[in-house]
């Protein structure tokens, strides 16, 4: 009840800043600031609080295009962007080579990391995510409550030198086939930066490689990529992996979605075991 009282207020607030005569619904999404408005049969795209870096995105076409930019009385900033004609990619788009140049494209933009860089963003560190994950899971009594939480967390401290010293790159940190949209005309766009940061590449292509690209396959995205050579790269990106697995399980239960949490432990089991195969193969 709570909710929709909250989502009944964000639309009326939102309306004065969109304007008289548009239609606003919720666009869905986690956050729920994310709207959907309609006038005459014209579409656009409504968000409160969207990364700063929306702008230069829109201005290199990795987003779509970026309409206007309002400052409200509070200090919350709407932003309105065209609203996309076409479809969100599937599982089985995600294998595409249009995919594969778009990451290469946004990883080696230098453009890109100086922007990102002026806006106040720095580097983070594998040390740096560890270490606020830890605390994280700790406050939250997850270390002592569940031993998969534990053993990721050795692997996390065994496996820690060999992320560091790496070449840090603009990061989307969320690469999931529903953040990925296709127009009518073939153009492929990324969307939902709110998480975007600067740090090894291996955070972005080491979800895209393991929840959707086959293993047999890895060799050859990579080589599309532009990665011929690689020294510990698997680890690198099962590291990754297991820290986000831990922060959403951290996410999940500071919101009591338990059923979630559970979830996630599944998934946290499967990351384990794949990174205590590979703990073996370099000892």
């Amino acid at each position: 009840m709570l909710h929709e009282r909250w989502g009944k207020f964000m639309i009326e607030w939102l309306q004065k800043a969109v304007g008289k005569g548009w239609k606003l619904m919720p666009a869905g999404g986690l956050t729920g600031d994310a709207y959907i408005a309609v006038k005459n049969n014209r579409k656009i795209f409504i968000k409160r609080n969207s990364s700063p870096f929306l702008a230069v995105l829109s201005a290199v076409g990795i987003v779509p295009k970026l309409i206007w930019t309002k400052r409200m009385e509070n200090g919350d900033v709407i932003t309105a962007q065209e609203w996309l004609q076409g479809r969100k990619l599937t599982p089985e788009d995600m294998k595409s080579n249009q995919v594969t140049d778009l990451l290469k494209r946004i990883h080696q933009s230098p453009e890109l990391l100086h922007m990102l860089m002026r806006l106040g963003k720095k580097p983070v560190t594998s040390d740096e995510r560890l270490k606020k994950t830890e605390s994280r899971l700790y406050t939250l009594g997850l270390i002592d409550k569940h031993d998969e939480v534990r053993d990721a967390l050795h692997y996390l401290e065994e496996l820690l030198p060999l992320t560091r010293n790496q070449k840090f790159v603009v990061c989307h940190c969320d690469l999931n086939h529903n953040n990925l949209l296709m127009s009518d005309t073939g153009e492929i766009f990324l969307v939902d930066w709110d998480n975007a940061t600067i740090a090894d590449p291996a955070t972005d292509f080491g979800s895209l490689l393991k929840w959707y690209i086959p293993p047999e396959d890895w060799e050859e995205w990579l080589q599309a990529y532009g990665i011929a050579e690689h020294d510990h790269l698997y680890e690198r990106m099962y590291w990754y992996l297991l820290l986000d697995a831990l922060d959403f399980i951290s996410w999940h239960s500071e919101r009591e979605e338990y059923e979630k949490v559970d979830e996630r432990l599944a998934s946290l089991h499967e990351l384990n075991s794949q990174m205590r195969h590979l703990v073996k193969k370099i000892i």
